[in-house]
């Protein structure tokens, strides 16, 4: 059984995590700290195990070794949707919406409701079914509010914007109500006033919702702008950890990006 978190413990604790695929080890000893409110990037070149490390904390890859904990419980080898309801929401690298359906019910579907309601209550729509769904259009209506996208609440996600698909993702996670929020490569594709836009949106979700992100970014003025802590893998190894300025001057990031 778990010992409950004390107030020295940070919310999110990935301790000397690892994981292999056969004979490649993808990440290998991985620790990392985030606590409510705090900003902090993930780095390294292509292939350096960015992403399994994600998959590591959201449940999509158990742990060959090591353990991740939350709010000081393990919850490596937990399933990502419990993971998910425990505080832990996270975006993708491919943006992954619901392409057919509106932008308000894409933030709707993740919302966290009781399935309590008898089949034919569903189905006809009667108010045991009704009540749940209104009040998840009118959170959904206001978080859209809060990210500024509700004037785009009945539009086809897929026909948004790029900038604005990323931002609707994003919602999406929030709406699960994460403590921490891992995004993965939320820059990737963007053009320079969009990137400009995102960094002012990540800060505003740190500080009006109080949650810890954590993100991987390839954009290294992005990453350097807004994050308070990097953590540096190459080859699946962590290889510095610090301040953005004592990151960027460590040789060893500097010849795993440029070369020795």
């Amino acid at each position: 059984m778990s010992s409950p978190a004390t107030a020295s413990e940070p919310l999110l604790f990935a301790d000397c995590a690892s994981r292999s695929f056969g004979g490649l080890k993808a990440v290998s000893d991985f620790s990392i700290r985030v606590n409510p409110g705090d900003l902090v990037g993930l780095i390294g070149p292509n292939g350096a195990g960015k992403t399994t490390a994600f998959n590591l904390m959201t449940g999509v890859y158990p742990c060959t070794s090591g353990r991740v904990m939350l709010a000081g419980k393990r919850i490596d080898g937990a399933l990502p949707a419990h993971i998910n309801h425990a505080g832990i929401a996270r975006t993708f690298q491919n943006i992954r919406l619901f392409g057919g359906l509106s932008v308000l019910d894409n933030v709707t579907v993740a919302f966290h409701r009781p399935a309590m309601y008898a089949l034919w209550r569903t189905i006809f729509r009667l108010p045991g079914f009704l009540h749940p769904q209104i009040q998840a259009n009118l959170d959904g209506m206001e978080l859209l509010r809060t990210l500024g996208l509700a004037d785009k609440a009945q539009f086809i996600a897929s026909n948004l914007p790029y900038g604005d698909q990323r931002r609707l993702e994003i919602a999406r996670a929030l709406a699960t109500a994460p403590r921490i929020l891992l995004l993965d490569e939320p820059a990737a594709g963007m053009n320079p006033q969009e990137k400009i836009e995102l960094m002012n949106l990540i800060r505003f979700i740190r500080d009006h919702f109080g949650v810890g992100i954590l993100l991987i970014e390839h954009d290294m003025k992005l990453v350097m702008n807004i994050c308070e802590r990097i953590t540096v893998l190459d080859h699946g190894e962590t290889i510095a950890c610090g301040t953005p300025s004592e990151v960027q001057k460590d040789p060893k990031v500097i010849e795993a990006y440029l070369g020795s």
